[in-house]
């Protein structure tokens, strides 16, 4: 890309503070907000905005009915830029984060299987801990995951990803198979499970994502991020079947995790369903689980978020109290 010398010679003039309106800017989409941010007034922040444009040629933010939409210099600027400003705040010790008289907002990607039962653990340490936090649940299943993390609009993903890239960096939340989920009259509900029995009652399944979106088994590669397509051992599934001459019949397949209870109630489906969720959808006593009757490979749940992040304090904390919700809610559940 080519610059003028005019901007080129602006750029040595360049203050910090508007890079930092920017950023404010960048993340709330509307010049009040940002200005409260940075204890602005918005007529200050649109000066900024000029300045800034002046030094880099373009108007870098539209204003719309929806806010202010960031062209798309601003969006291939955002990632280096905030980056940056993490790594001055950390260099010179000034990004101090104090968790419980904070009101920083913190955006998670997580799918709605996720945000019930370790998001919701979540809520209760924040409320005790960090109550001006504000929390953001945005879907990780949307197709530009990997984009949303690069610029800067997601600090954190939770999922099961086969690929990370290289300046992504990532924890493990917890490592858990499948189980069969039925409603509680169901005819298998009171034995083990067979083959047979998986080839004779119908399938709910859930799935984010098929070939039409770029699925490769199981999984949606975008941006060298691998993230997972559909929530069930497809594969193992199959093999097993084949293996007797038989098919698994699917029946429905639907994108919601936690529209399962509804549509399994007073039927003889089976859903094939992580732990976590099966575990969650049996307290209350209307459906029963049991293990499948062949071998099942277990996932990894992680998080993953942008090396820019590192030195955050703020995003360690982040982190870790993620952490501690998923021990909360490994304690809470239990085999019934």
């Amino acid at each position: 890309m080519k610059f003028s010398l005019g901007a080129a010679m602006a750029i040595g003039r360049i203050d910090l503070n508007l890079i930092k309106v920017f950023d404010a800017v960048f993340e709330d989409r509307n010049l009040l907000r940002a200005g409260r941010r940075l204890n602005l007034s918005s007529s200050a922040v649109s000066h900024a905005l000029t300045r800034l444009r002046n030094v880099v040629g373009d108007e870098l933010f539209v204003r719309t009915a929806n806010g202010m939409i960031p062209t798309a210099r601003a969006n291939a600027m955002a990632g280096d830029l905030r980056s940056s400003l993490h790594k001055i705040s950390a260099t010179l010790g000034v990004d101090d984060f104090d968790p419980s008289t904070s009101i920083r907002k913190f955006v998670v990607a997580a799918n709605d299987h996720l945000t019930a039962v370790i998001v919701s653990q979540l809520s209760k340490l924040l409320a005790d801990e960090a109550p001006g936090i504000h929390l953001v649940i945005r879907p990780s299943t949307r197709l530009d995951l990997a984009e949303q993390i690069d610029v800067g609009r997601i600090d954190l993903a939770l999922g099961i990803f086969q690929q990370v890239p290289a300046h992504f960096r990532f924890f493990t939340l917890m490592t858990e198979g499948d189980l069969i989920v039925m409603h509680a009259n169901h005819p298998a509900a009171r034995r083990k499970l067979t083959l047979e029995d998986m080839a004779t009652y119908p399938l709910l399944t859930v799935s984010v994502g098929g070939q039409e979106e770029g699925a490769v088994d199981g999984f949606i590669l975008e941006r060298g991020l691998a993230r997972q397509s559909e929530m069930f051992d497809r594969n193992a599934l199959q093999e097993a079947l084949r293996a007797i001459g038989a098919a698994p019949r699917y029946r429905t397949t639907v994108p919601h995790s936690l529209a399962i209870p509804t549509l399994m109630r007073d039927t003889t489906l089976f859903s094939i369903l992580p732990c976590s969720l099966a575990r969650l959808i049996v307290a209350d006593g209307d459906f029963v689980m049991a293990l499948p009757p062949y071998q099942v490979a277990s996932s990894t749940f992680r998080g993953v978020w942008h090396s820019r992040n590192d030195h955050d304090p703020a995003h360690m904390w982040l982190c870790n109290i993620v952490l501690r919700a998923v021990e909360s809610m490994t304690k809470e559940q239990t085999w019934s």
